[in-house]
């Protein structure tokens, strides 16, 4: 277990608002108190968390739409609610068999009789550091592995999704008690309070300087982080795929929830000569599916900072020789509701702020290439990616790819799919991240997978290796090493 406030420093217990103190230590006691929920009780948890989101489904979607000031309310249910509901369905379906302790070999020769055991055990209270970017998702998602596991939750959101904490504050307690689950809201520089608390596990999701911030503060109490960051996701186009087929894909991704999303596509890997085809096709299909930029289909970018962000890193790439490719060219978006106009970018270079830092949003660089050695290189000159996205259907080239760069995940002929499937891990590697969690994966992240060894009806060990270790010991000794080798 983690050690008490103490830890802290005497700045940080200065800073550290009372509600958050006060929920952890009830929780601490409830857990203390109760620490292995049964089978009934967690399947009672994930029932609830599922009443939680679908007796509230209109609040929840108008209220991320408000936070957003236009969420397109499709994505909010597609990527977000719907995605919820089937996770909670599927932690129901095989959390027995979760639960289940494992049965390990145990050496008859040395430990006759002896049983092994691997027992999954709830680690006790789980702090959630939630983004704006999906805030349902990336909180109720969690929440599902957490309660599966037998935990209890404290949630942060985010600072930009205001509105949908205050509902969440509002309507959490018709459905679990605070000493279960609480949501907070952030604001007023609380988020370091808040991950210096001495949970016994923190998941973080967002940017990687904010991760190392929470990695910090987690590291003066020794609590186990899980970081689910972000990093610069590459699509590549092999020579043999349709560049239709990938345009359709990959303009589909880039435009969900604008671009604001850690998983989208970051840049495209382009066959040498394929760029002006490409930008027809991307130009051709955003008039088709938005023929209307200003309208509720299309989401807009989350606060002017980001607004702004977009904007310098579009100017600084025309200023240092980059073309620009508008999207969206003859529609006038709204910059009063941060609509930002999709560009495609080509004949980047390495100093422009595009190259250099995670987009977030719908612009999208275009690399050619002529080797896949060339594109490997490149990507694993930089930080490791959360996913690469390989369009081909050459089996060696995929694999080429999976073998020769390592990120977090990979999507083939696809962008994005890998996360929502239920039976696979999802998580970063190095700068784009730590740990897993969803599906098993995520029961054991937030499980002590504990070992328990049964000892037999006699101990051949104290029998046979007693001090002092005369002859009779080191022959038996001998002939058991003789044995197992």
């Amino acid at each position: 277990m983690n050690a008490s406030t103490p830890y802290l420093d005497h700045h940080q217990m200065h800073q550290m608002p009372a509600e958050f103190q006060q929920c952890f230590d009830a929780q601490r006691a409830a857990y203390l108190a109760h620490p292995e929920p049964s089978y009934t009780e967690r399947l009672a948890d994930l029932r609830n968390l599922y009443r939680m989101i679908q007796e509230n489904r209109e609040q929840l979607v108008a209220a991320i739409n408000t936070d957003y000031g236009n969420r397109c309310a499709f994505e909010t249910l597609f990527a977000e609610y719907f995605v919820v509901l089937e996770t909670v369905n599927d932690a129901i379906k095989h959390l027995k068999k979760w639960m289940k302790p494992q049965k390990r070999h145990a050496d008859f020769m040395v430990y006759p009789g002896a049983r092994n055991r691997v027992i999954p055990q709830p680690l006790g209270v789980v702090g959630v550091i939630v983004p704006w970017n999906f805030p349902l998702n990336l909180s109720f998602c969690p929440l599902v592995n957490i309660f599966a596991a037998g935990n209890r939750a404290m949630v942060k959101m985010s600072e930009n999704s205001r509105t949908l904490a205050e509902l969440l504050i509002r309507i959490s307690p018709r459905y679990f008690p605070q000493d279960k689950l609480k949501f907070f809201e952030d604001g007023g520089g609380r988020g370091p309070a808040f991950s210096s608390l001495p949970f016994d596990h923190i998941l973080f999701t967002g940017s990687g300087a904010t991760g190392r911030a929470v990695m910090a503060n987690a590291a003066r109490n020794l609590t186990p982080v899980t970081l689910e960051l972000g990093g610069k996701a590459p699509a590549i186009i092999g020579p043999d795929y349709p560049i239709q087929t990938a345009a359709e894909r990959i303009l589909w991704v880039k435009m969900l929830n604008a671009g604001q999303i850690c998983l989208n596509v970051d840049y495209v890997f382009l066959p040498e000569g394929q760029e002006q085809a490409f930008v027809a096709h991307c130009k051709r299909l955003f008039a088709q599916r938005y023929p209307d930029i200003n309208g509720p289909d299309y989401t807009s970018i989350i606060d002017q900072r980001s607004f702004e962000r977009l904007q310098n890193a579009l100017e600084d790439a025309r200023a240092k020789g980059a073309t620009l490719i508008n999207l969206c060219e003859g529609q006038q978006p709204d910059a009063a509701l941060r609509k930002f106009a999709p560009h495609i970018v080509l004949n980047l270079t390495p100093e422009m702020q595009l190259s250099q830092r995670e987009i977030f949003g719908p612009i999208l660089p275009v690399r050619s290439y002529r080797s896949k050695e060339e594109v490997a290189a490149y990507i694993n000159s930089k930080d490791r990616p959360l996913a690469i996205y390989p369009f081909t259907h050459d089996r060696t080239l995929q694999a080429y790819y999976i073998t020769h760069v390592m990120s977090g995940g990979v999507s083939v002929n696809e962008a994005l799919l890998h996360v929502g499937q239920h039976d696979l891990p999802f998580g970063g590697v190095g700068p784009s991240g730590m740990g897993h969690y969803h599906g098993r994966e995520g029961f054991n992240t937030f499980s002590k997978l504990r070992p328990v060894f049964y000892q037999g009806p006699f101990s051949a060990i104290q029998m046979m290796f007693q001090p002092p270790y005369a002859k009779r010991a080191n022959k038996l000794l001998d002939l058991l090493i003789r044995f197992k080798t």
